[in-house]
């Protein structure tokens, strides 16, 4: 049954003509028949996913591989079981450097930069005036003079045009700040067995690099690559930014070990959905504030305090104050829960919608986050979505639905 809901939920997202992709924040088409449309991008891996079976399609702009030869459920159990490559190139990686390269990012972002340790990095937000979330990314405060900020590869024209518009500003003001959009490649090694494999190939000690710490080492005998230990799946993991020259060699190598398998966009989505994990343009955008979307861990203290962050006068408030409306986990069994699927009330009255939702293979139920009202986001809420004009059953579920385990140290 849950190999069914897969096959069909992947037939719903790539019809014959316009495959969309549900649940990846982007159009999806079929690489075939979107290349006539548009010149899609592509990752100096395009040539080995086509050449490693990789089924081609169009995700924000790019040709990327949505799964290989194995299927959907396979691929996302041998990343929970043992260890998977995803092509991540496409997301936008830039350096930003200067005497006040702190205070640039922070004027931009709700995190708290300054008080990071060399070589850590955290989760952050890009924000509007309004309180809006423009881009989720990561800040790695780096022990060579520069932040490394990895964000999206669907917002990397709004999010380059924004820094470099408020670059403008800094400089103008006498700011020492300054801007690198780099042209590296980026793979993400995910899975438990992520560090026995990598270890082979790298001479610093894994079990000092913990959760969101990033070191700058040769791979497997490539020079220039910055390790980070983070990732999109719930699994301990890297991310490993390598000269796009090198990239190929790299991946060959990984997967010289039988531990490590290619893995596509589909798994990608399913694994960081059981993680709980938001992706921008469906379960969050510049209609949602940290607050609704329960990232409230994102600020920093310190920027709570002093609300020096764009929209602070809207977000911070609203910290005590309560929302109208709160992301929640879901969990349903039965018909798999879509996008944009009702949340419904015991009543029947609307309360909310999902943003995000598949089956999930590790649990062998439906799982969803949506936005619902405040009233109805505590953990064990019953509700209904409504799934082909039926009432289904749910609950509200706290997230993860699947432990993390990210590697904290021994």
């Amino acid at each position: 049954m849950l190999a069914r809901a897969f096959a069909n939920g992947l037939c719903k997202r790539f019809p014959r003509k316009t495959r969309a992709v549900v649940g990846l924040g982007a159009t999806v088409r079929q690489d075939r028949q979107a290349s006539t449309e548009v010149a899609l991008k592509k990752t100096p891996l395009y040539e080995f996913h086509r050449a490693q079976g990789g089924k081609m399609v169009e995700f924000a702009g790019w040709s990327m591989p949505v799964q290989y030869k194995d299927s959907h459920i396979n691929s996302h159990m041998h990343t929970r079981q043992h260890c998977s490559i995803f092509d991540v190139s496409h997301m936008l990686q830039t350096k930003v450097y200067g005497r006040d390269r702190v205070k640039f990012i922070e004027s931009l972002i709700v995190g708290d930069i300054a008080e990071l340790k060399d070589n850590q990095g955290t989760l952050s937000l890009f924000t509007n005036t309004k309180g809006g979330i423009m881009d989720d990314l990561i800040v790695t405060k780096t022990d060579q003079g520069y932040l490394y900020v990895v964000s999206n590869a669907g917002c990397a024209d709004k999010d380059s045009a924004h820094m470099q518009a408020r670059l403008q500003e800094f400089k103008a003001a006498g700011h020492d700040v300054d801007l690198e959009f780099m042209d590296e490649s980026l793979i993400a090694l995910q899975g438990p067995s992520m560090a026995q494999v990598l270890q082979k190939g790298v001479g610093d000690d894994l079990r000092k690099l913990t959760f969101m710490t990033s070191v700058l080492t040769p791979v497997f005998g490539i020079q220039g690559c910055r390790v980070t230990r983070c990732g999109y799946t719930g699994e301990d993991g890297v991310e490993i930014s390598v000269p796009s020259g090198d990239i190929v060699s790299l991946t060959e190598k990984l997967l010289a070990d039988s531990e490590v398998k290619l893995a596509g966009l589909g798994a990608r989505d399913s694994l960081r959905l059981e993680a709980g994990l938001c992706l921008y343009g469906n379960d969050i955008d510049e209609t949602t504030t940290p607050v609704e979307a329960s990232l409230v861990w994102t600020i920093g203290k310190r920027r709570r305090q002093a609300r020096d962050f764009p929209g602070a006068d809207i977000i911070v408030p609203q910290i005590k104050a309560k929302t109208q409306r709160k992301r929640v986990g879901l969990i349903s069994t039965g018909p798999p829960v879509r996008q944009h699927t009702p949340i419904l009330s015991s009543d029947g009255r609307v309360i909310g919608e999902v943003t995000s939702g598949c089956p999930s293979p590790c649990l062998k139920q439906n799982v969803a986050m949506g936005y619902v009202e405040a009233a109805f986001s505590k953990v064990g809420t019953s509700m209904q979505v409504e799934v082909r004009k039926k009432e289904v059953p749910a609950v509200v579920s706290k997230m993860p639905f699947v432990p993390t385990k990210y590697y904290m140290g021994q």
